[in-house]
């Protein structure tokens, strides 16, 4: 209730001082004016449904300054403006460029062994759970999906009512707690696991080995955000910290690990099962390839996620230096399934750090077939980038269990937003993409990025990576691969 107290003390003096303006002297206008004006401003912040922080801070909330970083504009995130010699990297436009394309494609993701295929739009929701996000941000992120035909992760912390409600598609994550499908004994409950996957709005699983922002640490929810709903959802106690395990207990070996993917796909009906991780040693994920190839089962994708992070739950110490950026470890995850010859059965999905038009066509570039944002879609729906997530005191609402935080959030406003940001990223994309010359994804090449290494010295990373070709490592691989494919054991991580 603090936060009330400006507006409350304003609107106590102009109680008091406006009767006195009529009543004992025309001096007390002095008092009463200003403060009549700001219970009107103090007011209209309460009742408008554009901006939660305003709606629960009222006047104060209009001293803070913006926060940095891009923020939706116009329904598409706009980057600080910077010379264009300072950026590294940048994306080959053509002398013929074309038409972009009227609708943009979808990304169909089922392998041989998937009887339920699933269009995956080009940018889509990333992983963020509720208990992480309030629920009236994950249904804002869900009716947004909803409204766009994008799809929604729900994050590892369970298939709550809040993601069912909006009708968006879904991407149901399974991180190393089992929430959601848990059994007593900390593993997954199956029958759980199955009558949950069954539900229509599930389109895809997801099993989560790592990601980029607490990499080799399970994911933690501060016990001031574990409210009794998120305890009745994950079957935690109240109040206290939530700590996923750092690994799975189903599989120890990636041999392990892909006859659980089968496992699940075959409890979910058929439905799409990848995996999300972000890479160490390339030798780990192709001792995972190896193992497919043993078994004969391979996941229908592969969402990579970076080193960057990006949800702001690691320790500081470890926000990116742990495992590869985005960037390598898109090549390298690429490559090895291309290596294979398993690349036309698995997707490639990529997390972390995409904001903008542009950063889509980087990442399709860069090997992925499809894009999932975090931050950004956090900022449509709000997020003001107070730097209080682990808190419980979000501002605007968007990263807090607290109800009265919370109701600053209008859900309908923020959905549109997300589908607006979503629409017009995507559109950028596209005609990005016209720009160079191409129409659709599966046009552009690792020629169409350069790379800045010094002043007159550039590099496309047609030549700047080694790229495999289908089937390559298991022909004979190149120098630069032997090592890491011998020491690759499909029954051993390490």
């Amino acid at each position: 209730m603090g936060r009330f107290w400006p507006l409350l003390l304003v609107a106590l003096t102009a109680a008091v001082s406006t009767p006195a303006a009529f009543a004992v002297s025309g001096r007390w206008w002095w008092a009463a004016a200003p403060a009549l004006a700001l219970t009107c401003v103090g007011g209209a912040d309460l009742v408008q449904r554009r901006d939660a922080v305003r709606r629960n801070h009222p006047l104060v909330a209009r001293l803070r300054r913006p926060a940095g970083g891009p923020r939706p504009r116009g329904g598409v995130v706009r980057e600080p403006q910077a010379d264009a010699w300072d950026e590294p990297e940048f994306l080959v436009p053509s002398l013929r460029p074309v038409e972009a394309a009227a609708e943009p494609p979808l990304v169909r993701v089922g392998g041989p062994d998937c009887s339920q295929p699933y269009d995956m739009a080009l940018l889509n929701v990333s992983a963020m759970s509720f208990g992480a996000l309030s629920a009236r941000a994950v249904l804002a992120l869900n009716r947004g999906a909803a409204l766009g035909r994008f799809a929604q992760d729900t994050g590892e912390g369970g298939l709550s009512e809040h993601h069912l409600r909006g009708g968006g598609d879904l991407v149901w994550e399974i991180g190393t707690g089992y929430f959601g499908c848990r059994a007593d004994d900390g593993g997954l409950d199956r029958r759980e696991f199955a009558d949950k996957a069954a539900l229509p709005e599930v389109k895809c699983v997801s099993l989560k080995l790592s990601q980029g922002a607490a990499p080799g640490r399970g994911a933690v929810l501060p016990g001031v955000k574990v409210s009794a709903e998120i305890a009745r959802e994950r079957r935690v106690p109240e109040g206290v910290d939530v700590v996923s395990p750092p690994s799975h207990r189903m599989f120890s070996t990636p041999r392990e690990l892909v006859l659980f993917v089968a496992l699940l796909r075959e409890a979910a009906g058929g439905k799409p099962v990848g995996l999300k991780l972000y890479v160490g040693a390339r030798r780990e994920f192709l001792a995972v390839c190896r193992a497919m190839l043993a078994e004969g089962v391979a996941p229908d994708f592969v969402v990579v996620d970076g080193a960057e992070g990006g949800t702001g739950a690691a320790p500081s110490s470890w926000a990116g230096r742990l495992g590869m950026p985005l960037t390598q470890g898109l090549v390298t995850v690429h490559n090895a399934l291309v290596g294979v010859g398993l690349r036309d059965r698995v997707r490639i999905g990529a997390s972390g750090r995409v904001a903008t038009g542009r950063d889509v066509v980087t990442r399709l570039v860069q090997g992925a077939d499809y894009t999932n944002a975090a931050r950004a879609m956090m900022l449509a729906v709000g997020c003001v980038r107070a730097g209080r997530c682990h808190t419980g005191g979000c501002p605007a609402g968007v990263a807090t269990q607290d109800p009265l935080r919370t109701r600053g959030m209008h859900v309908a406003d923020k959905a549109r937003q997300v589908e607006r940001y979503q629409r017009e990223t995507v559109r950028d994309a596209m005609r990005i993409m016209a720009s160079m010359g191409v129409r659709e994804p599966g046009g552009l090449t690792p020629a169409h990025l350069v790379r800045r290494l010094a002043p007159g010295a550039e590099r496309s990373y047609a030549d700047l990576y080694e790229w495999l070709a289908p089937g390559e490592l298991l022909a004979g691989p190149p120098q630069s691969w032997e090592a890491d494919w011998k020491a690759a054991d499909p029954d051993s991580f390490g």
